[in-house]
């Protein structure tokens, strides 16, 4: 009798997290698109991939790649998209397996990511600015040793996120029941508020309702938990040393850091500027999005080049093997 009660329990609550994740599945309704543009299709191996485009065609190419987290997609541009559309064409995908990109059950990785990026800088973009945020910014480094690229900004690129590689990780949440419960609870509103506001804004007062109800959106389509899977499992980090592939380019690169930020502490970027020779802009009041809290200034600053009209950015020239000199601007 009590071997039938245990068993008809386990089975109640099976049932009762299989209700819960179907209830959630129908909750999150399609992706509209998060920026002013046109959406169009880039077809890569099996993959539908979502991208948005505006500006004259005839004007420079600038690609902009979204970092990787489980609600990631290019509404991470929403505030620099339309500014950069005036004087460039603009281009965002959402990365495969997240966004309204394509979505299949595959073992994501990093290489894929990195082929990805190359092959869509070729085969949609012409000598294009590059900018690419934290892994992303990895995967375009990797990806300007072949593809034909005027320049890389990239926003706290890192390669590794995790240490080491978890399978098992990667399989849980991989699982149809426990894993999409498991998954679900690790974006769950709650859950999405609180990592923004613990390593992703300076300001609490930019984790909007509207910011977390659209990550919460995305990170609740359907097949949403492939990619997530293997980034928690660290199947998205690559093996490469971005600081040598950088100063291996010939082409210009920025590095932009946020002075707060935790995750990739800016002592990081001071390490990096250094070994890649590279002009290391730090926006004060940031942590690791400041193309997002400081969205106007990132693009007068970063992108066009003007001299900063207040203190929030601060420019810090790394010349070759010397000390870093600091100068506020």
């Amino acid at each position: 009798m009590k071997l039938r009660n245990v068993a008809l329990g386990a089975l109640g609550s099976a049932g009762l997290i299989g209700a819960a994740n179907r209830l959630l599945g129908r909750r999150a309704d399609g992706l509209d698109s998060p920026l002013d543009g046109e959406t169009n299709t880039y077809r890569w191996r099996g993959f539908d991939v979502a991208y948005v485009e505006a500006g004259d065609p005839d004007d420079p190419d600038v690609c902009l790649f979204h970092g990787i987290n489980a609600s990631g997609s290019g509404h991470e541009f929403r505030g620099i998209f339309d500014a950069l559309a005036e004087d460039y064409h603009v281009l965002v995908p959402d990365m495969p397996g997240f966004g309204r990109s394509d979505r299949p059950p595959l073992l994501y990785s990093g290489s894929l990511y990195t082929t990805f990026v190359g092959d869509f800088l070729a085969d949609v973009t012409e000598n294009p600015t590059v900018v690419g945020a934290s892994l992303s910014g990895a995967y375009a480094a990797v990806a300007a040793e072949d593809a034909d690229v005027e320049e890389l900004i990239l926003v706290c690129p890192d390669a590794t996120t995790f240490e080491g590689r978890r399978p098992l990780v990667r399989s849980l949440v991989r699982t149809p029941l426990l894993g999409t419960a498991l998954y679900n609870l690790a974006t769950c509103k709650p859950a999405i508020r609180y990592f923004n506001t613990d390593h992703g804004y300076y300001d609490a007062e930019n984790v909007t309702d509207e910011l977390v109800d659209y990550q919460w959106a995305t990170a609740h389509q359907p097949g949403a938990r492939f990619a997530p899977a293997s980034f928690f499992g660290g199947f998205l980090d690559l093996d490469a040393d971005v600081g040598e592939t950088l100063a291996n380019l010939d082409v210009p690169v920025t590095l932009v850091w946020g002075r707060q930020a935790t995750v990739s502490p800016l002592e990081d970027g001071e390490a990096l500027a250094q070994q890649a020779n590279a002009r290391l802009l730090v926006f004060d009041e940031s942590d690791v999005q400041p193309h997002v809290e400081h969205a106007d200034q990132f693009v007068r600053r970063v992108v066009h080049g003007e001299e900063p009209g207040d203190a929030t950015s601060i420019e810090i020239e790394v010349p070759g093997e010397s000390d870093p000199a600091e100068t506020e601007e």
